[in-house]
Formats: C-alpha cells, sequence, structure tokens
C-alpha cells in the first residue's frame, strides 16, 4: 500500500528558509515537527576576557613606559664650559659625542678633587661641526634631558640642540 504524504511548511523571509512545520500521511493526523534551532551564541569565559584584558593592559603599559623612560624630555636647560672635545662615533649607530669641562670642582670621594664635566649627545650634524671645529672655547649650550638613553640619538641621556653662545676665553 502506498503511503501519500502531505507537508504542510512556512516561509521564513527574514532567513530566506522553508521550515516544515507538520506532516500528514493517510493514518496519520497532521503532527508537529520541532523548529529549526538557532545557534546558540556562546558566552566568553571570564579567564578568556581575564587574560585579553590583562594582555592589553600590558602591552599599553609596556608603551607608557618606552615613551616616559626613552622619548619623554625630563628636563632643559642650559650648561657652561670649555669645550674638551667633540667625536664621531658609534658601532652601529654613529652618533656625535662631546665633553664640556665646566669651572668649579667636586669631590665624589674625600681627597680627590675633579673639575665637574658634562657628556653630552649632539643632535644635528650642524651643530656638531662648529664644536669640533672649536675645540677648547667656552660654550653655552642648550641641552635636553631624558630619562634613558636610545643608541641612534646618542649615549647619553642629554641631546645638546643649539649653540647658545661661543666666547675664546
Amino acid at each position: 500500500m502506498a503511503q501519500n504524504f502531505c507537508y504542510i511548511s512556512l516561509y521564513d523571509a527574514a532567513k530566506n528558509k522553508v521550515k516544515i512545520i507538520g506532516m500528514e500521511t493517510e493514518n496519520t493526523p497532521i503532527t508537529e515537527q520541532p523548529f529549526e534551532q538557532e545557534p546558540v551564541k556562546k558566552k566568553r569565559s571570564g579567564f578568556k576576557r581575564f587574560t585579553r584584558l590583562l594582555m592589553v593592559l600590558l602591552v599599553l603599559g609596556l608603551i607608557a613606559f618606552i615613551y616616559f623612560k626613552f622619548f619623554f624630555v625630563f628636563g632643559d636647560g642650559v650648561k657652561s664650559g670649555h669645550l674638551n672635545y667633540a667625536v664621531k662615533k658609534g658601532n652601529i649607530f654613529k652618533t656625535y659625542e662631546g665633553k664640556l669641562i665646566q669651572e668649579g670642582y667636586r669631590s665624589k670621594t674625600a681627597g680627590v678633587i675633579q673639575s665637574y664635566e658634562f657628556e653630552f649627545s649632539v643632535k644635528s650634524k650642524r651643530i656638531y661641526d662648529i664644536l669640533s671645529t672649536n675645540s677648547g672655547k667656552l660654550f653655552d649650550l642648550h641641552y635636553k634631558e631624558y630619562h634613558g638613553a636610545v643608541p641612534w640619538r646618542g649615549n647619553t641621556r642629554y641631546i645638546v640642540d643649539s649653540i647658545i653662545s661661543m666666547r675664546n676665553e
């Protein structure tokens, strides 16, 4: 005996799908078929959210630390003294370095007297050229102070960015 089937369906326009909601045969009445179930969105675990948030905060903290350590100008000022030397040196990054001997004396240890020395890096080649050709003269140099040194900027935390005056004393 052949059975005749009749499907009752419903068109869902939002999902562009046809759902079978019932089925009838010769001997059985219409029965409800379960709807196709929507995929359940998984709730993120608290541990994953915590680790992601922790990683983002660590990266932001590292960026802030690097900025304040190496790129934030901590202070600036003027130093005056006799230029001892100006040199270009470095293994990978060639930077301009110099030393200014200031007037006066200081003592780090008892019984030893030494002069004040200001070691610095030079920002531009133009300033370096003026310093290197006038070694031994009295200079007033404007500098910026950073918390740390980066290899491409120089070997010191002090960066001379301009010459205020030069005298032959």
